[in-house]
């Protein structure tokens, strides 16, 4: 049998056709959008996502079964109706009507087959196995993940002087976004925090430049002046940087005064946000910062300064008159202060209390309590920062399902 012959469609504005509305509808009316066509979906039922986008009026939904001639003026047709006899009366009127078809129940009767398609920064991937769709998939996959981690370099011209302000994620190196993962295979210095995924630093190439900008609570810690001058300076001597922070650099992580810096010096910068910790440290440790019923409000809140503290912008007095979730961040130093403010503002002294420690990293720990007893726990588990404090109902529940 002769191979196929691999090509793009250009389907922007052109009637496509698809036959059926079931799962596998589903996945292929997703990229038939996302290629700018004229959908229109026949069929007596749909799953709810594609009535959904049916009535986003992102296609047309004609709720009934197939006839001859819905074909008409198409361009491109997928038959994956439940009913075989369907989907080759389909094959049938697009092959007289010289309509390329896709039959997804039995592929060598169609005219054309789907490729396994992957997308990177512009670039479409598509691969086809000689009808060996799990082989297709594998290599798919494959081929898109070495371009998202530099594995494969995609680049045709050098990287421009610039910053890349990245969000590594909770500290898991999985965790870190895919354009922040292709970025930092692209750099020529590498300005890291105590708190970004350190097992990445490991796969850069040797003439990767890394500094240190560590903060280290009540310890060590590189001046935030510096940390900018770094920033420019290396632009400045034609180097393309990559600031990696942990978490998400906009959340409690000064991320937006170094691109203020920047912008001052005339740098330019990208931003890729990044998994917060606030939410994702409490996750795996199966503790949900919201659940229905339970609570209606997420607060967030830093604790680098106590109650009362002049430098202080938070109205304790607020909060602890709310009955949704508080995450503290930055807290564990002052975790007694902060739970007294609160009792004394009116929270239940018997709230919840989760505290998470290097959540998502191999040695993480997590001590239950409520507010009246979380400082003596911290004090007798050795919690150190750094720490995600959850305050609320939710930290009193459990599913005991979460794994690794």
């Amino acid at each position: 049998m002769s191979e196929h012959y691999l090509v793009g469609l250009d389907l922007a504005g052109r009637r496509v056709v698809v036959i059926g509305g079931g799962t596998v509808a589903q996945r292929r009316v997703v990229g038939l959008l996302a290629a700018g066509a004229d959908v229109e979906v026949v069929a007596p039922e749909v799953t709810p996502a594609v009535e959904g986008m049916a009535t986003a009026q992102e296609l047309r939904w004609t709720a009934r079964r197939y006839r001859d001639g819905d074909l008409d003026e198409a361009w491109y047709a997928v038959a994956c109706a439940d009913d075989p006899a369907v989907n080759a009366a389909v094959a049938d009127e697009a092959q007289r009507r010289r309509i390329f078809c896709v039959r997804a129940d039995d592929a060598p009767s169609g005219s054309a087959v789907t490729p396994a398609v992957g997308r990177h920064d512009g670039l479409s991937v598509g691969v086809l196995a000689g009808r060996r769709p799990r082989r297709s998939a594998a290599v798919r996959t494959a081929l898109v993940e070495a371009l998202q981690t530099g594995l494969v370099d995609d680049s045709v011209e050098p990287v421009r002087p610039g910053v890349a302000l990245v969000g590594g994620g909770p500290g898991d190196p999985e965790l870190i976004t895919v354009r922040g993962r292709r970025l930092l295979a692209r750099a020529d210095v590498v300005i890291t925090d105590r708190l970004g995924p350190r097992e990445l630093l490991d796969s850069l190439a040797p003439h990767v430049e890394v500094i240190d900008a560590a903060k280290i609570p009540y310890g060590r810690a590189m001046n935030q002046a510096r940390i900018n001058e770094l920033l420019v300076e290396h632009v400045r001597a034609g180097k393309f940087v990559v600031r990696l922070k942990g978490g998400d650099p906009y959340v409690f992580g000064r991320g937006f005064e170094e691109v203020l810096a920047c912008a001052e010096a005339g740098v330019p910068v990208t931003v890729v946000p990044g998994v917060t910790s606030a939410f994702a440290a409490p996750a795996v440790a199966d503790v949900p910062v919201s659940h229905r019923g339970v609570a209606h409000e997420i607060v967030v809140v830093s604790g680098h300064v106590r109650p009362g503290d002049p430098r202080s912008l938070v109205d304790w007095e607020a909060l602890a008159r709310l009955r949704g979730t508080l995450v503290l961040l930055m807290a564990v130093e002052r975790i007694g202060l902060f739970a007294e403010t609160l009792i004394e503002g009116g929270r239940p002294a018997d709230t919840p209390v989760a505290v998470v420690q290097d959540g998502t990293m191999r040695v993480q720990r997590a001590v239950r309590a409520t507010l009246a007893t979380v400082a003596d726990a911290v004090q007798e588990q050795g919690i150190r920062p750094p720490a995600v404090v959850v305050i609320g109902p939710v930290a009193g529940l459990v599913s005991d399902s979460v794994t690794d």
